[in-house]
């Protein structure tokens, strides 16, 4: 197993460099599964901010090979848990096939004042 840590050049840019956005953990068999940083975006409203993240998420995956088709698990952080239903429109133009395991949260903020959301992925190419 060999595990690389990365920030991909053609995706967008962690918002500190105290963290890296990908693990890829690399399988004998040539497998990878795909362990993404929690992902927050700018908008002004949480259909923006959704959006925003979901495009991240799909240019980091791209980066390595995969993408959306290939997340196995979403945890979603929102900070207002009412607006579920407004974050999950977005999430359904974005996930289109058999649904992810998923875990959602509300939480009372997130390291950014403006987020509203905030998600982490595991995929597998």
């Amino acid at each position: 197993m060999q595990i690389t840590l990365d920030s991909p050049a053609s995706a967008p840019q962690p918002l500190s460099p105290y963290y890296s956005q990908v693990a890829r953990v690399e399988h004998a068999d040539g497998s990878a599964l795909l362990y993404l940083s929690g992902q927050i975006a700018e908008g002004a409203t949480l259909a923006e901010q959704s959006r925003g993240v979901f495009e991240t998420i799909a240019a980091l995956l791209n980066a390595h090979g995969a993408t959306l088709a290939d997340v196995i698990n979403i945890r979603t952080y929102l900070t207002d848990i009412s607006r579920l239903a407004e974050y999950a429109a977005v999430r359904r133009e974005f996930l289109t096939g058999t649904p992810p395991t998923s875990m959602t949260f509300e939480v009372p903020r997130l390291f950014r004042p403006e987020a509203q959301v905030e998600i982490e992925v595991v995929a597998a190419v």
